[in-house]
């Protein structure tokens, strides 16, 4: 999915950055795909339906074609309740699968939002480097025949 153009909302001068979204595809050894959608710019009331939208159609594709979703909102800002509930939805929907949605450590106040908001199933990483670390983790830790999935850790704070 290559999403490279401006949300709907509106664009002012002075305004919020318009907000991009773009997937980025890179293989692992050892863990296999690593599929990445990229936010940029601000999420807020106008477009936070659009990011929800690309988050779900995002898991989605990684799920069908086994790779391991990341979303990075490193170059993000939420500026609105509006903006939570845009990622609350797909991350909900993967914790109740017994998965967690891995985030790429946001900017402090983003990364603030989170914690304070508690949304069940992100977890949030430092740097690109160590989301992609806890996926391998993850991939190679064994489960034993029956037993359930490690639960998503809280947000990190």
């Amino acid at each position: 999915m290559e999403i490279g153009q401006p949300s709907p909302a509106r664009v002012r001068p002075g305004g919020p950055a318009p907000l991009l979204l773009r997937t980025e595809r890179e293989h692992r050894t050892g863990l296999g795909t690593v599929s990445v959608l990229r936010a940029r710019g601000t999420v807020d009331a106008d477009n936070a339906g659009h990011l929800s939208a690309a988050l779900a159609v995002h898991l989605a594709d990684a799920e069908r074609a086994g790779e391991h979703p990341l979303l990075d909102l490193t170059e993000s800002y939420l500026a609105c309740a509006a903006a939570l509930r845009a990622l609350a939805g797909p991350a909900g929907a993967l914790a109740r699968a017994g998965r967690a949605l891995h985030v790429v450590q946001p900017r402090p106040h983003v990364r603030e939002t989170l914690a304070a908001a508690g949304l069940p199933g992100l977890c949030t990483h430092a740097t690109l480097t160590t989301a992609l670390r806890a996926l391998e983790s993850a991939a190679t830790t064994p489960t034993e025949p029956g037993t359930a999935p490690t639960q998503p850790r809280p947000p990190q704070g």
